[in-house]
């Protein structure tokens, strides 16, 4: 960044209004009249536009339903009561009666809106997650098509009142950024922590819809939320979809495949493909509930410096094809990534690497930071019964694998590596497809720019198809393509659609 970028920086950013100033410009705004309904937590969103004055230009209800079976009879049953569910039947009813009752009166001159939240704050015991769900649907203009923006918060504060204040500062920054910054997404999500720290609130799931947002790619959107620290991780479907990781990994068994995915090969495919045949034969892991991740970190995003959005969405977009939920993770180090993961779920947890990566894992470099080394590295990561699905490397000068029984790690190492293969921690695949070992990504990327076409065989036919159709990595289309694509089987994973936890939050 220049100095004159820096200087404007740092100048928008000491001019952004705090939250009592937020909260009297919308009141203050003739447009802008709607309702508020909140459960749990309290009614800490609205209270802060009663509190500075003006309210009666903007509030048309306020609202909380805190007894289940009332919330039932407004808004319908639902299995959960903190759920995306939930919010989307509040929004729903309550902008459906805004727009019934006074569209008639003032629909020409009023945007209007309606605020759910529906919240699990600390209980006193302080044994629940603490967490919920909060949006806005809104006109940006009178008679205007609905905009909406969902999130999810993960509040972070020891204490319940400090956790109230918090999610009160989140929902004003929310309705300011959907009235005022529309047209900048990206500054939206900037300003949510406005007046707040990370040390307080994660946002790990934001969704843009409608009208106003008609250009936003909400993937996009959600490596900004990594990008920026509002959230250590950000997860989205083969279709696109933004996903709450909770919602999506709650007791489910999870087998994660890291990499660069640059672009997505056959011995991505394979490893994954292998490692889910190995991982469904744990004991207690059915093959209809596991989740198959492939994550990449944002370390391997900004190798180059700066985030490059088109490259950053052709990997996706290959990953899309090949029918693979992506995890976006600030996690670089693989026991944090395994933490992350073990905070949704208590079932099996499988993370599948080639054999250069475990060589890594051994590299004292990587655990200098941490007090204990090496040593408390390995205990975060396999403390919860962890497993690592070895894929072999092919040496083509000498033909030989390096394999788990092979692998080279420092003399003082040996015992540890072989405890925790002996112990089952670290577990070579040997179903792997012998002819995907001579694939390498690298050498994949650089036949795709100098115009080889035999890397049309190193890849999944739906990936060759959508670089050739978008021209990912700087494909150029030949003059004409007679070299067949072979088809490739889509990796199995469960439907994360259509499995949510039962039980109420």
């Amino acid at each position: 960044m220049s100095l004159i970028e820096r200087v404007v920086t740092e100048r928008s950013i000491s001019e952004r209004p705090n939250t009592e100033r937020k909260a009297l410009q919308i009141n203050l705004d003739p447009r802008r009249y709607g309702s508020f309904a909140e459960i749990g937590a309290g009614q800490e969103v609205v209270r802060w536009f009663f509190r500075v004055g003006g309210a009666a230009g903007t509030i048309a209800k306020s609202m909380s339903a805190y007894d289940m079976s009332v919330s039932d009879a407004i808004y319908g049953k639902c299995e959960r009561y903190v759920c995306r569910q939930r919010l989307e039947d509040m929004l729903d009813h309550e902008h459906g009666l805004n727009i019934e009752r006074l569209r008639e009166s003032r629909g020409d001159t009023t945007a209007f809106f309606v605020f759910a939240d529906t919240v699990s704050a600390r209980n006193f015991k302080g044994t629940n997650d603490c967490h919920g769900w909060m949006g806005v649907r809104f006109q940006a203009h009178p008679r205007d098509q609905d905009s909406q923006i969902i999130l999810h918060v993960r509040m972070l504060d020891t204490e319940n009142a400090l956790q109230q204040e918090a999610l009160g500062i989140v929902g004003v920054n929310l309705l300011y950024g959907a009235f005022f910054l529309n047209h900048e997404p990206e500054q939206l999500i900037e300003s949510l922590l406005d007046n707040l720290s990370t040390r307080r609130i994660e946002i790990d799931m934001i969704e843009f819809s409608g009208i106003a947002f008609r250009h936003v790619d909400n993937r996009v959107m959600s490596l900004r939320l990594v990008q920026l620290g509002l959230s250590n991780a950000a997860m989205f479907s083969a279709k696109g979809e933004v996903l709450q990781p909770s919602e999506v990994l709650y007791k489910r068994p999870i087998l994660v495949e890291r990499g660069s995915f640059r672009p997505l090969t056959n011995v991505n495919v394979d490893m994954l493909s292998a490692a889910y045949d190995k991982f469904c034969r744990e004991p207690e892991v059915a093959d209809d509930q596991v989740v198959s991740l492939a994550e990449i970190t944002m370390h391997n995003l900004q190798m180059a410096g700066d985030i490059d959005l088109r490259d950053f969405m052709a990997r996706v977009d290959l990953l899309a094809a090949g029918g693979m939920t992506v995890l976006i993770s600030d996690y670089f180090e693989y026991y944090r990534l395994a933490a992350y993961l073990a905070r949704y779920t208590k079932k099996k947890i499988g993370i599948t690497m080639g054999a250069a990566s475990l060589c890594d894992l051994f590299d004292h470099k990587y655990y200098t930071a941490l007090d204990g080394g090496i040593l408390e590295s390995f205990g975060r990561l396999f403390k919860n019964d962890l497993k690592l699905y070895i894929y072999p490397l092919l040496d083509r000068a000498t033909g030989e694998l390096t394999t788990v029984e092979n692998l080279q790690v420092a003399p003082e190492l040996r015992k540890l590596y072989q405890y925790l293969v002996d112990k089952g921690c670290i577990e070579q695949l040997h179903n792997y497809n012998p002819n995907c070992l001579n694939t390498f990504s690298r050498e994949v990327l650089r036949m795709i720019e100098s115009g080889d076409t035999s890397w049309i065989d190193h890849v999944p036919r739906e990936v060759a198809e959508t670089i050739q159709r978008r021209g990912f990595f700087g494909f150029k289309r030949p003059k004409a393509i007679t070299k067949e694509i072979p088809a490739k089987p889509i990796i199995p994973t469960a439907d994360i659609y259509n499995v949510y936890p039962t039980a109420q939050v």
